[in-house]
């Protein structure tokens, strides 16, 4: 046992739970206003909203991770302004799969609160409307505490996805050791350099992980 593990750094296991525990507490933050507005406002070109959220469910990873690199390199928009204000680049960093993975894992949040959204009764929030309270209050009183649920699994989706991703984060970190080489991509490297020893221990591990998080959501949903 001791010779199996021998050769397993659980750095990347680690750097991988780091990055899905700041891209879900981000896209928290973010969907939540996202997946009020498409649950509740009418307006014409709402479709192609909820279609450009959609796209890293259908698009290849290579493709969204493209995009990404040129849009964080130090000639990209958002990669200029940062090296500008911090004087570090975003690619081959953490901050750079952080803002590639929130982008990447949006739809696995904001889509099961949109649909918690939509589920809630509509008399439950005219009548919080009617006895006077507004629509913050409305939202923190009375809409949230009836979707627990869609939050638990928009939370655990995005985490547990996060876990697993090795496109995108090897189009816009690469492999670098202690600072973009997540799990997946020590499985990919395991792999490529024939020691199926190692990539099974990590692939174990991963699978292990991974259903347990998933019999978490089940259970409570049963």
């Amino acid at each position: 046992m001791e010779k199996i593990f021998s050769n397993v750094d659980f750095t990347s296991f680690f750097l991988s739970l780091k990055l899905a525990f700041f891209t879900t507490i981000l896209l928290l933050f973010i969907s939540i206003p996202i997946s009020y507005f498409l649950a509740y406002a009418k307006f014409r070109f709402k479709a192609i909203l909820e279609a450009f959220i959609s796209l890293p469910l259908v698009l290849p990873p290579t493709v969204l991770g493209f995009y990404l690199l040129i849009f964080l390199s130090k000639n990209g928009i958002l990669g200029s302004l940062w090296e500008r204000l911090f004087g570090n680049p975003l690619i081959f960093r953490f901050e750079g799969i952080l803002i590639a993975s929130v982008v990447f894992s949006l739809p696995f949040m904001v889509h099961p609160l949109t649909a918690g959204f939509r589920s809630v009764n509509k008399s439950l929030i005219e009548a919080s409307y009617t006895l006077g309270k507004s629509k913050l209050t409305t939202l923190f009183k009375i809409i949230i505490p009836n979707i627990k649920y869609s939050f638990i699994t928009g939370i655990v989706l995005t985490f547990i996805h996060t876990v697993g991703e090795f496109g995108v984060v090897l189009m816009v970190g690469g492999s670098i050791e202690g600072e973009t080489k997540v799990i997946s991509i020590s499985i990919y490297d395991a792999v490529e350099s024939l020691d199926y020893t190692t990539a099974h221990v990590y692939s174990g591990i991963l699978l292990i992980f991974s259903f347990l998080i998933l019999l978490f959501v089940y259970l409570p949903n049963k």
